[in-house]
């Protein structure tokens, strides 16, 4: 269950949106009366609640808005058990004070917004002995690390407890809440009104994440970067999951280059069976693999791990689906068999991605030159692959049949730059923007108002989803279904 956080100013806001969340589906949602605007009415906020209510009032040390008495906030606190709100929830210095009565059941909770506390175990022990019917925790997660002793804590757990950790690592935690045994987890009425660090919303909970299907026994899959909030992989696979009733769940989470290790070694014990790597980890991950494709062998580079006992295996699906899509837009079927042998193509951008599609190119007989913004990247990877190399200041001289950026350069939300001047497109020339969000980037805006042959980032980003939803399920990837939604997210975004 999904316990949805109302924070308004004023009462009739309050129980607009709580009318709407029921609407929508919503079971249980939390009242926060710390951000009611003055004398706070409580008879009229749950007089006539249409579900069942959390009653909560943070002061500003808990990272609430409450600014009023202490004895004032204490007496809220007691006349909404008066009242039989079906939960109260106490921090644990008030706990002993307020004593249980009638049917309303006690959250007793602690929370830390600077980390997660080494003595977690004792914390939790401390709190079980106020009377609690649930234990909340909340901390700052810091490491991945964080995530895993949360977790852990909830399903060792002998009274049912609620443990989430803040911020963008800490995510994870909200999403596999109830695999790990919470009796409901917390989300926000909307994405930009979160009322903690890394809360979800409501709809991103329910449709994003099918966070009601997840059970003791899903499997997570989920993507590593750093950052990781721009990532759509997450919508899509779990779009393909849940058309196919599969009992999988693909979640977002923020791994720092110095815990990558500790965090492969401990993906197990989350439940995790798969994941996406992208930057800046596809070629640190080699370390962790113990075994590998020959793709990611020959490119030096890894983005999708998959754990099966104790093997970790490497795939770059990357390479495969930027070839299939350049292939497409020249015209494979007719142009024969190796529609890329010798093709002049510049490659922007030296990193994972450029690696993947430099090595398919040649594979395949094209004359590659490279450039990065950091030169010895470029120059480092054309010995390796025993290519061209040139000047980032010298791009536009090289005189290409094909022009692929593989930098983030035009990636939301810095959506008016080009990696690439605009005269210096040609109409023979076909470009290719690895960029998804947005699709339609301004390096390719120039390249359709120059005439050339466009190829976006979403039709790579779909295929090389497409071929790791099959090393994920054994099935083939929804193709239509997850363009279709990638497409309208993009979309939506722009809004």
């Amino acid at each position: 269950m999904i316990c949805v956080s109302i924070g308004r100013g004023r009462h009739q806001h309050v129980i607009a949106e709580h009318r709407h969340l029921v609407d929508q589906g919503a079971k249980l949602v939390e009242l926060r009366l710390d951000y009611i605007d003055g004398e706070v009415n409580l008879k009229r906020l749950v007089a006539n609640r249409p579900c069942a209510v959390v009653i909560s009032c943070r002061r500003e040390c808990d990272g609430g808005k409450w600014t009023g008495s202490e004895d004032g906030r204490l007496t809220l606190l007691r006349t909404a058990i008066a009242k039989g709100v079906e939960y109260v929830d106490l921090e644990d210095d008030i706990a002993a004070g307020i004593p249980r009565f009638g049917t309303t059941k006690r959250i007793i909770s602690a929370h830390d917004f600077r980390k997660t506390p080494d003595d977690l175990q004792a914390v939790h022990r401390r709190l079980a002995g106020l009377d609690p019917d649930i234990i909340k925790i909340c901390t700052m997660a810091n490491h991945p690390h964080d995530n895993l002793r949360i977790l852990q804590l909830m399903c060792q757990s002998k009274v049912p407890t609620i443990g989430l950790c803040m911020g963008d690592i800490g995510i994870p935690t909200r999403i596999l809440a109830g695999r790990f045994g919470a009796p409901f987890t917390y989300a926000t009425f909307h994405h930009e009104r979160a009322l903690a660090p890394g809360q979800l919303s409501f709809h991103q909970m329910t449709e994003a994440y099918h966070y009601d299907r997840i059970n003791p026994r899903t499997e997570v899959y989920g993507v590593i970067a750093d950052p990781i909030g721009h990532s759509l992989s997450p919508l899509i696979h779990n779009t393909a999951f849940a058309h196919l009733n599969l009992d999988k769940v693909y979640i977002p989470i923020r791994v720092l280059r110095e815990d990558l290790s500790r965090f492969i070694n401990e993906a197990p014990e989350l439940g995790i069976k798969g994941l996406s790597v992208t930057i800046p980890h596809k070629e640190a991950v080699l370390a962790k693999l113990t075994e590998a494709d020959g793709a990611v062998r020959g490119i030096g580079a890894a983005n999708t791990l998959i754990f099966d006992g104790k093997a970790r295996r490497g795939y770059n699906t990357d390479y495969r689906a930027a070839m299939s899509s350049l292939e497409a837009a020249i015209g494979a079927e007719e142009k024969g068999e190796r529609p890329l042998d010798g093709k002049t193509v510049l490659v922007l951008g030296a990193g994972g991605v450029g690696k993947a599609i430099a090595y398919g190119l040649l594979r395949r007989g094209a004359k590659v030159v490279l450039t990065d913004g950091v030169p010895r990247h470029a120059t480092e990877l054309a010995e390796r692959f025993n290519c061209h190399s040139v000047q980032w200041s010298a791009r536009h001289a090289v005189s290409a049949d094909l022009l692929i950026n593989c930098t983030p350069v035009g990636m939301h939300p810095n959506v008016d730059e080009s990696p690439y001047e605009q005269h210096h497109l040609r109409p023979s020339m076909i470009v290719f923007d690895a960029v998804y969000n947005p699709e339609n980037t301004l390096l390719i805006k120039h390249a359709r108002s120059r005439n050339c042959t466009v190829v976006t980032g979403v039709d790579m980003f779909v295929r090389q989803a497409c071929l790791q939803f099959k090393l994920f399920t054994g099935q083939e990837g929804l193709a239509d279904l997850m363009r279709d939604v990638i497409k309208r997210a993009i979309g939506a975004a722009r809004y």
